[in-house]
């Protein structure tokens, strides 16, 4: 999707939305099924995935070429109100701090969401900036097998334990001022990008 595009649809409707970033890589069932719960429970208008040209904390020894994860999030997406985005390659960004600060400035009239796994919220205290991420938006935690425990303990829930949302308060997440979170269950998915990649490999043997 062109930044124009995303233009129109940020900043001229000032709709609510929700953001999940990462490699994609590949993109599967999971990633689709908490874009789905997120625009059910978060009551969402909107979900892009932005599609990192390189996590810094990954290796990019295992990542298949950006064009390449564009277009396997583009076959699992499969939804008008889940659009697909390199933005931050437009943007320049790196980080999920950098590229946040920089979408409420180019669409201030977006309410945006920032959505995760409890993989992620598990070791977001190692990501650069990660109280500056909570501080600039609402941020949603979506369950995920074997992680939820280990999230829910770790120190960004400790650190950020009294402006937890939840029951129905999550739904009005997209409009509190951060920081707020919630932590959203919903129907597991094993699925996982590193597993998909390992058969991948296997069948290629």
């Amino acid at each position: 999707m062109s930044l124009g595009r995303l233009k129109i649809a940020g900043e001229a409707r000032g709709l609510a939305i929700g953001l999940f970033g990462g490699s994609f890589n590949p993109a599967h069932d999971g990633h689709r099924d908490l874009s789905l719960a997120a625009l059910r429970h978060l009551g969402l208008d909107r979900v892009w995935w932005l599609v990192s040209p390189q996590n810094p904390l990954k290796s990019a020894a295992d990542m298949a070429p950006l064009a390449a994860r564009l277009a396997s999030a583009g076959a699992i997406a499969r939804h008008p109100r889940v659009l697909v985005t390199d933005i931050e390659t437009r943007l320049g960004t790196v980080y999920t701090a950098q590229t946040i600060r920089a979408l409420r400035k180019r669409f201030p009239r977006a309410r945006f969401v920032w959505l995760m796994g409890a993989d992620n919220l598990a070791t977001i205290h190692r990501w650069r900036d990660w109280r500056r991420i909570f501080g600039d938006v609402a941020v949603a935690v979506f369950d995920r097998p074997t992680y939820s425990l280990a999230a829910l303990g770790g120190p960004a829930a400790h650190r950020f334990a009294a402006v937890r949302r939840g029951g129905n308060a999550r739904r009005h997440l997209k409009y509190d001022r951060p920081p707020a979170w919630a932590f959203v269950t919903m129907k597991l998915n094993p699925a996982s990008a590193t597993a998909l990649r390992a058969a991948a490999r296997a069948a290629d043997l």
